[in-house]
């Protein structure tokens, strides 16, 4: 299992970085669920006009805590961040092609990330047996050649999806569109598959717990479950006002 975190707006990568981190060594862990250290590697997403694609990435093996200082991510000047801590669930998913995020490659180049276990997805691709779990469901999730994701149709899917596993939550990015997915299966739990959003004048974040270093619980809303979040990105440079849906 694993953390995210996205920012969008005006805010401090380093800020951003360090909340990931806090998540990733269990330092903010207020949940029910079993894993509170994620260990097995991280990786960064963020906007960068200066790539053709758009997107600028960063992937690492080790733990984030031992490796963050070597990354180009504190020092990023970005309207839009996304950071994932991960515990690797099947001890056989190890290395840099299991560690997220996860990249597609097409007319729309997607980007992923994934916090769960969803060992039943890969049936939805008439797979015979799965072989990543997080790679099957990207794949069913966003639909090659998708450019947007519509939140009825990426809901159903996520409903179709047979029982097994625990969650769906996550980050889906391309040049143009960043989406949050916060989806469980019934029975799993909500506590620690929880998501939650902070919005401030100069920035919104949305992350797998609440970070105290960047404000007190009650400044913290629940994100909505079984959701779709769609953030345009030519607008990420500014926080969502009152009633927009920025960050719906």
């Amino acid at each position: 299992m694993c953390r995210l975190i996205l920012a969008t707006g005006e805010f401090s990568a380093s800020e951003i970085l360090g909340a990931a981190e806090a998540m990733s060594c269990g330092r903010t862990a207020n949940h029910d669920g079993p894993t509170q250290v994620h260990p097995n590697g991280w990786g960064a997403l963020w906007r960068r006009s200066d790539d053709p694609q758009g997107i600028g990435t960063h992937r690492d093996v080790r733990p984030l805590t031992e490796s963050h200082h070597e990354s180009p991510v504190a020092e990023l000047k970005t309207d839009f961040l996304a950071v994932h801590a991960r515990h690797a669930t099947l001890a056989k998913n190890h290395g840099m092609q299991f560690t997220h995020p996860l990249t597609r490659e097409g007319e729309t180049t997607w980007h992923f990330m994934h916090n769960g276990f969803l060992p039943t997805v890969h049936r939805n691709l008439g797979m015979p047996e799965s072989e990543f779990d997080s790679r099957e469901y990207f794949d069913y999730i966003v639909p090659d050649g998708s450019r947007r994701l519509d939140e009825q149709e990426t809901l159903a899917r996520l409903r179709a999806i047979a029982p097994g596993g625990s969650s769906g939550n996550a980050i889906a990015v391309n040049r143009d569109f960043a989406y949050v997915i916060h989806w469980s299966t019934p029975g799993s739990s909500r506590s620690y598959f929880g998501m939650s959003r902070l919005r401030t004048e100069r920035y919104t974040v949305i992350a797998s717990e609440i970070i105290p270093d960047l404000a007190p619980a009650d400044r913290w809303e629940p994100l909505p479950a079984d959701s779709l979040t769609e953030i345009p990105l030519d607008r990420a440079a500014r926080p969502a006002r009152q009633g927009e849906t920025i960050n719906a």
